[in-house]
C-alpha cells in the first residue's frame, strides 16, 4: 500500500490551520525570511504552533528556506534552521545547497534535523537531476511543473528511492522554476530571492524581424493549473505528494481548494481499496460544497501533463476571470438581467471582455428579482456579452463561518480487571492505541450501567477524536462506577493517545548515500542573474506553437520573419529564441 499526501500552502498560521482542518496531509509555510515569497514570512512561534496543531492528526509541516543566499546571511540561516528543528518541523525545502550543508552539519553535531526536500527552484526536469539530488541526501524532490505523465513515470522508474512531489493546482510561472532571471534584470527584484515582480504578467508588443507588430497582448501570461481530474493518473505515474500552489493566497482559497482535492482524493482511495493510504489521520465533515470555479483563477489548464496543447495561455488578461455566469439578456437604463441560472447577491463582482478584448470589471450594488443594478453601469456592456463572476459574495460569506470539522475515528473498549477497570482506545485503521487502568473496587450495580458507561466515555468533545465503535465487557457492565471516575479514565487515556499520535508524526531524516562534498556556493548560484548573455527565461510555453506556426507539430509556415521580439511598455526589448531540439522557447534581453 502506497502512502500519499495532499500538500497545501500556508500564508500564515491561520491558513495552515485551515488547510489541516479541511483535509491536508501536510502544509508548507515560509520562515520569517529566505522562503521564496518575501511577503509570506512567519515567526518561529507561529510555525511551532502550526506543528503542534498539525501533528495532532499526524499531518506534517514543511518550511521553505528555498532562496539563494548571500554570504553574510549564512550564520542567520544556520541559527534559524536549529530553531526550526526545535519547533518540530518535518522537512526543509531547499534551493541553495549551502542550506543543505547546514542541515547536514547540524546532524553531524547530533541534532535531530528535519528531512531535506529539493525545491522546484532547483529546476528538476529529468531523472539525472533527481538522482543527483537523491544522492545528496534529499528524501524528496519537487518536480518541474512542466513535466508530462510520461516524464514523471520515467523519473519514478529510474529513481525509485526518492519521493516525488508535483503541483496539481494554482498559478503557473511561464519559466522553469529556478531558471528565471527576468525580474532581477528588469526590476532588481530576484525571483530566486523571493521578490518576483511578475514580469510574465506584463503586456508586450510582439514584433517580427521586419518591425511588423503581431499584436499587443499578455504573451507570457498563463492560465492557472487545475489537475483535479488527473490525480489518479499522477499517482499511478509515481507522484507521492500532490501539491497545491498558493503561499500568498488567503484562507478562503485554502479552504475551498483543499476541500475539493481532499474529497476527490478520498473517492480514488475508496474505489481502489488497499492501494493507497493517506499519510495523516482523520476525516472531515464539511459545511459547504467546494467549487473551484469560485476561487481566484485565470482560467484552468492541465498544463503539459498530457503533452503540449495550445490552450495553456491567458493572453487577454493576467487577472482572475472567475466562473462563467451567463450572457447579458436585456439592458434597461442603469440595470440589466442575465440569461442563465446563476443566482446573484449584492456585492458580487462581475467582469467581461469588450470589443477590444479588454477586461472590464464592476460591482453589483443591488439585486432585485432577476435584475442587476451595478454601482456604475459599464458603458461597454452590451446585450449578448458573456459575463464572469470573479467575486461571489454568498460563497465568501459562507467561507467566513466554520466550514469543516476534522476528527480521528477511534474504537473504545471498557473492561473490568483485577482491582479496577481499564479503557482501551485505538485509532481505526492503524496500530496506534492507548490503554489506561484505574483502581476501584468491583461493586455490583443496582441498575444497568452500560448506557451510562458509554455516555461518559464517548464524551470526546474538545479533542480531535470521535468514537465510532464502543464495547463494554459484561463483567464491567454489572459494576457500579462513578461518572467522575469514568471521566478521569477517559481523559487520561485520551491524553496518552494524543501524545502517541503526535510522536509518530515526525519524518525520519535520510542520510543514506549522502554526498557531503557536493556543495555549491550561494554566490556562484546567484551570480548568473547578472549575466545577460544567458537566457532570462527558459520556457516550455512556445509562442510559435500557440499561434499555430510550429511546423514540427503540424502548424503552418509563418509569413513573418524571425527573430521575434517582445517589447515592454517602456521600450525594453527581448528576443525570443525557439530551441526546437529541446522543444523550448528562450528569452534574451537585447542590450
Amino acid at each position: 500500500m502506497r502512502t500519499i499526501e495532499l500538500l497545501a500552502p500556508a500564508k500564515n498560521l491561520e491558513c495552515g490551520m485551515a488547510a489541516i482542518d479541511h483535509g491536508a496531509d501536510a502544509v508548507y509555510i515560509g520562515a520569517v525570511r529566505y522562503g521564496a515569497r518575501a511577503a509570506a514570512g512567519n515567526f518561529i512561534e507561529d510555525i511551532t504552533m502550526l506543528c503542534q496543531y498539525a501533528h495532532r492528526f499526524q499531518a506534517k509541516v514543511y518550511v521553505t528556506v528555498n532562496t539563494l543566499l548571500q554570504s553574510d546571511e549564512h550564520e542567520d540561516v544556520r541559527r534559524m534552521l536549529r530553531q526550526l528543528a526545535d519547533a518540530q518541523v518535518d522537512a526543509i525545502l531547499v534551493q541553495d545547497m549551502a542550506v543543505r550543508q547546514m542541515v547536514l552539519d547540524w546532524r553531524d553535531q547530533g541534532v535531530k534535523m528535519p528531512a531535506l526536500h529539493a525545491s522546484t527552484q532547483t529546476d528538476n526536469r529529468d531523472a539525472d537531476k533527481v538522482r543527483q539530488l537523491a544522492d545528496m541526501g534529499f528524501s524528496r524532490v519537487v518536480l518541474a511543473r512542466e513535466l508530462s505523465l510520461d516524464e514523471i513515470r520515467d523519473i519514478r522508474q529510474q529513481v525509485p528511492q526518492v519521493e516525488l512531489e508535483a503541483f496539481v493546482h494554482g498559478a503557473l510561472c511561464v519559466c522553469y522554476s529556478g531558471a528565471c532571471y527576468a525580474s532581477e534584470y528588469c526590476f532588481q527584484r530576484s525571483a530566486n530571492r523571493g521578490e518576483c515582480a511578475q514580469f510574465c504578467r506584463l503586456k508586450f508588443n510582439l514584433q517580427d524581424a521586419d518591425g511588423h507588430s503581431l499584436g499587443e497582448r499578455y504573451w507570457l501570461s498563463l492560465k492557472d493549473m487545475c489537475r483535479i481530474d488527473d490525480l489518479e493518473a499522477m499517482l499511478d505515474a509515481g507522484v507521492m505528494s500532490l501539491k497545491i500552489e498558493g503561499r500568498l493566497k488567503d484562507a478562503d482559497y485554502v479552504k475551498n481548494v483543499v476541500a475539493a482535492y481532499n474529497i476527490r482524493l478520498n473517492e480514488i482511495i475508496n474505489r481502489r481499496k488497499g492501494e493507497f493510504l493517506r499519510s495523516s489521520l482523520g476525516r472531515v465533515k464539511y459545511a459547504f460544497t467546494p467549487d473551484l470555479r469560485k476561487t481566484f483563477n485565470r482560467g484552468y489548464t492541465d498544463y503539459f501533463l498530457h503533452g503540449r496543447t495550445p490552450d495553456i495561455a491567458s493572453p487577454d488578461t493576467p487577472k482572475a476571470i472567475g466562473e462563467y455566469v451567463g450572457k447579458v439578456k436585456e439592458i434597461r437604463g442603469q440595470s440589466f438581467n442575465v440569461a442563465g441560472t446563476a443566482q446573484f447577491a449584492n456585492g458580487d463582482g462581475l467582469c467581461f471582455f469588450d470589443d477590444q478584448r479588454q477586461l472590464t470589471g464592476f460591482r453589483i450594488n443591488r439585486v432585485e428579482n432577476n435584475r442587476l443594478f451595478p454601482y456604475k453601469m459599464p458603458k461597454e456592456l452590451k446585450p449578448d456579452t458573456a459575463l464572469y463572476r470573479n467575486a461571489d459574495q454568498a460563497f465568501t460569506s459562507l467561507l467566513a463561518h466554520e466550514t469543516a470539522v476534522r476528527t480521528i475515528p477511534v474504537m473504545m473498549f471498557f473492561s473490568a480487571i483485577d482491582q479496577g477497570f481499564a479503557l482501551d482506545i485505538k485509532v481505526i485503521g492503524t496500530d496506534c492505541a492507548a490503554r489506561e487502568e484505574i483502581a476501584f473496587a468491583h461493586q455490583p450495580a443496582q441498575k444497568p450501567q452500560h448506557d451510562n458507561i458509554v455516555r461518559q466515555l464517548t464524551k470526546l468533545g474538545g479533542t480531535v477524536f470521535e468514537c465510532v465503535d464502543m464495547a463494554v465487557s459484561d463483567d464491567a457492565s454489572g459494576c457500579f462506577i462513578p461518572s467522575s471516575l469514568l471521566a478521569d479514565l477517559r481523559r487520561q487515556t485520551v491524553e496518552k493517545l494524543s501524545v502517541l499520535v503526535s510522536s509518530e508524526t515526525r519524518e525520519k531524516s535520510q542520510e543514506i548515500g549522502v554526498d557531503r562534498q557536493h556543495t555549491l556556493s550561494a554566490d556562484t548560484l546567484s551570480s548568473s542573474e547578472k549575466e545577460v548573455e544567458k537566457p532570462l527565461m527558459q520556457c516550455r510555453h512556445c509562442l510559435r506553437f500557440v499561434m499555430g506556426y510550429c511546423v514540427r507539430r503540424g502548424g503552418k509556415r509563418p509569413s513573418w520573419h524571425e527573430p521575434l521580439t517582445l517589447i515592454m511598455g517602456d521600450g525594453r526589448r527581448f528576443t525570443l529564441q525557439f530551441d526546437c531540439q529541446h522543444c523550448q522557447m528562450n528569452l534574451y534581453a537585447q542590450v
